[in-house]
């Protein structure tokens, strides 16, 4: 801060730039330390959760849960359940990587609410293994390299199981517009389509 006389002769304050980002800095720091402004930011929330308590049949095993009914299938899966291989993508229904089958059919776990899923059988990532043993299409993305940083692909992994399992020798167009909805930011999509096509010859073996 600086003082200056004006034309009169009283003095006024100037605030340097300098000064003004450092009184910002402080002022912010003040208002997230409130424990006041904390509090009310969150008491309405917590006072108006509702929750619910079902059954949810997942992997062929049945789960007993209390949940809120807000909740989407992949928070229950991850979060409650332990079963991380359902992956936290885009948590908006655009990349593909917590992708499920619910009855069979591919679906984004974190567009779907856990209390939409009572009723159905759920399969994850885990729910294609036999024990330690690799279901098909797991073992056919491992033979074709179908992945490189590995995030999206218990979710292309899905997809491609949920594709065979309608279809059981899909061709290469019906692939690819199966696993359209699953994003590779690593661009293995030839792998992919490969891995899919040697899957469908090892469910058939």
């Amino acid at each position: 801060m600086r003082k200056k006389k004006d034309e009169n002769g009283h003095s006024r304050t100037r605030i340097t730039r300098r000064g003004f980002l450092q009184l910002m800095g402080v002022g912010a720091a003040a208002s997230a330390a409130s424990p006041v402004l904390g509090a009310d930011s969150t008491r309405g929330i917590s006072e108006s959760v509702e929750v619910t308590r079902l059954n949810l049949s997942i992997n062929g095993r049945s789960h007993r849960l209390l949940v809120e009914t807000r909740w989407s299938l992949l928070f229950v899966l991850r979060e409650k359940l332990g079963l991380t291989g359902t992956k936290v993508g885009c948590e908006r229904g655009e990349c593909g990587a917590c992708t499920v089958l619910i009855d069979g059919q591919p679906r984004y776990a974190c567009m779907t609410l856990a209390v939409e899923a009572v009723g159905k059988e759920i399969t994850t990532l885990e729910g294609l293994m036999k024990g330690e043993e690799l279901g098909p299409v797991q073992q056919a993305f491992l033979e074709h390299d179908a992945f490189q940083c590995g995030y999206c692909t218990p979710g292309q992994i899905m997809a491609v199981e949920g594709l065979l399992r309608s279809n059981p020798t899909p061709s290469l167009e019906e692939i690819r517009r199966a696993v359209s909805g699953n994003l590779c930011r690593c661009g293995t999509y030839a792998h992919i389509f490969k891995a899919a096509k040697r899957a469908a010859e090892l469910r058939k073996a």
